[in-house]
């Protein structure tokens, strides 16, 4: 017997994210946070903190109907604890509902969870060349790590929210 493999992350489309602007004016997310070591998190717990997140959008409606378009971004606002922001369409009872604002630029990179500060580095040249300046980094993972796997890529966006 057949068994149907059960779609977990949408197919990944770098062509959308990578050199692109992005205007957010008050971008509706849920948050969450998550001890990390060193900027190093425990695995299930970021896991279980995701789900725990998807299943509040779900259950309330407010998640977007097109996986494509759902947006989880990681920042580390120091070595011990990371943010975790999951878009939605409108405020999520029973979550911390918060916005993000600015101007943003995201830039696609394929490689491991620890290659991030060097993704960093590339994308301060790359916002150099551009005469521009990055306030904040927040990192969207395409992919779960099983999920990368399968797919053959780790894609990442880095996000970098721009200097006024």
């Amino acid at each position: 017997m057949e068994v149907e493999k059960q779609e977990c992350c949408p197919k990944f489309h770098p062509e959308k994210w990578n050199e692109k602007t992005f205007a957010w004016d008050d971008k509706k997310f849920i948050k969450a946070t998550v001890p990390t070591f060193f900027h190093i998190p425990l695995p299930p717990m970021i896991g279980n903190r995701i789900t725990k997140m998807m299943k509040l959008a779900e259950d309330s409606k407010k998640l977007a109907a097109d996986k494509e378009n759902i947006l989880v971004l990681f920042t580390d606002p120091h070595a011990f604890m990371s943010e975790i922001y999951l878009s939605v369409t409108d405020n999520v009872p029973n979550a911390v509902n918060t916005t993000l604002s600015g101007t943003f630029r995201g830039k696609v990179f394929d490689g491991a969870y620890n290659d991030i500060p060097k993704f960093i580095k590339q994308m301060d040249s790359y916002l150099q060349k551009r005469k521009e300046k990055a306030e904040r980094y927040y990192v969207h993972y395409a992919y779960c790590p099983k999920c990368a796997k399968e797919a053959g890529h780790n894609y990442m966006v880095l996000f970098a929210q721009l200097e006024k």
